[in-house]
C-alpha cells in the first residue's frame, strides 16, 4: 500500500508543476505593431524587426501576414484540452516602393465562431421525368454493345 501512495505522490507532483504551452508563429507581435509606422517603415526594417512573413497574399504580393498562436493546456481534470490563449494576426501592406502603406492588428476578440447548418439539399432529380427517361434509354444503348460481347 506504501508504494501506491508513493506512486500516486511522484505523479501528482509531476504533472500539475506547470502547464505546457505550445507557441507558433512570430512572439509578441501587438509589441512589434506598435514599432511600426505607415509611411516611414519599409520593407527592410519589417524583415529586421519581425522576420519573414508567415504567409504572403497570391492576389497582391506586398500584402504580408504575420502570425501569432499560443495554446496552453487548461487543467488536469480537463485531459489535456487545450485553450487558445493568445491568436494574433498583424496585416501588413506595402506599397509598389516598399513602404508600409497600411497594418493591421486582429487578437483574439476578432475571431469568429463559424456556426454550420445541417440541413441537407434535396435534389430536384426524379426518376419518372423526362430528362431521367432519356438519359437512361441513352445508358442503355451505350452499355447494349458490352453487353452482347459479355455473353
Amino acid at each position: 500500500m506504501k508504494y501506491i501512495y508513493i506512486i500516486f505522490f511522484i505523479l501528482i507532483v509531476n504533472c500539475a508543476g506547470n502547464k505546457v504551452s505550445n507557441y507558433h508563429g512570430s512572439k509578441f507581435l501587438d509589441e512589434k505593431y506598435n514599432k511600426i509606422f505607415i509611411n516611414k517603415t519599409n520593407k527592410n526594417d519589417l524583415l529586421l524587426l519581425i522576420g519573414p512573413p508567415s504567409s504572403i497574399s497570391d492576389f497582391n504580393k506586398n500584402k504580408w501576414f504575420y502570425f501569432e498562436r499560443l495554446k496552453s493546456n487548461q487543467s488536469l481534470l480537463k485531459l489535456g484540452k487545450q485553450k487558445i490563449k493568445k491568436n494574433n494576426i498583424l496585416i501588413v501592406e506595402l506599397n509598389k516602393d516598399g513602404i508600409l502603406k497600411d497594418k493591421k492588428l486582429l487578437n483574439l476578440d476578432d475571431m469568429n465562431d463559424l456556426k454550420y447548418l445541417k440541413t441537407t439539399t434535396q435534389k430536384e432529380f426524379k426518376k419518372d421525368g423526362m430528362m431521367y427517361n432519356v438519359f437512361s434509354s441513352l445508358r442503355e444503348k451505350i452499355n447494349s454493345p458490352i453487353r452482347k460481347q459479355q455473353k
